[in-house]
């Protein structure tokens, strides 16, 4: 059950919540999908474009959005978040006018706010990045992990999985490796888990890495 459904949607309503919140007809629905990953994907490409980033990681653990009929809310979670903010409010403010030219909002206002993350390295997307840049400078993938799992030691967590699948340190046969360090119980509803895919284009090929983060029990 596990390996067949996402971990945060087999919990939602439980340990999780959405990442969106909006009502829309079922006419509607689709554009309303394709517009928050129009968002997400902006900020995402916007930050590693114009932003230092730092050790090869942006810093986003997730990004919420919030819609009402005049507004949209996003809502940034970031674990550097000095990494956007250099220029101050200026900066932010930029940022929001090209998301909403992006989107071609008339009748809606975009609002753009950053919430500083404590203990970043203990969110999974955040962690994904750091693995993803020692994966891109060959550092070799078994040292990565165990970097990534002394990464979260700090970070109050009660256990953590690390998975990298395809071509592997350029092998010609894709495999898979994985690496877990305390309790990941990942069939419990009740277990609060943080769970990331993510890939990574190599020398050699696209390398996905899974992580699955478990906090602790409800």
């Amino acid at each position: 059950m596990g390996q067949k459904i996402n971990p945060l949607g087999f919990r939602l309503g439980t340990t999780q919540s959405h990442h969106s919140v909006w009502f829309a007809q079922n006419k509607n629905y689709s554009q309303g999908l394709q517009e928050d990953q129009k968002i997400r994907d902006y900020i995402k490409n916007d930050i590693q474009k114009n932003m230092k980033i730092s050790y090869g990681v942006e810093g986003i653990a997730r990004i919420e959005i919030r819609k009402r009929i005049d507004l949209i809310q996003v809502i940034i979670y970031m674990g550097f978040p000095k990494l956007l903010i250099e220029d101050g409010a200026r900066r932010i403010q930029e940022l929001q006018m090209n998301v909403q030219k992006e989107l071609n909002c008339v009748n809606q206002k975009i609002n753009i706010t950053i919430t500083r993350i404590t203990n970043p390295y203990g969110h999974p997307n955040i962690l994904a990045e750091f693995i993803a840049g020692q994966l891109k400078n060959r550092v070799s993938f078994r040292k990565a992990m165990k970097k990534a799992i002394e990464l979260t030691e700090q970070a109050n967590t009660k256990g953590i999985q690390v998975q990298i699948a395809g071509r592997i340190d350029g092998k010609e046969i894709a495999r898979v490796e994985w690496i877990r360090e305390g309790r990941v119980p990942r069939q419990t509803i009740r277990a609060k888990m943080d769970y990331c895919s993510y890939t990574v284009e190599t020398i050699y090929g696209v390398l996905g890495i899974k992580i699955w983060i478990f906090r602790e029990d409800e």
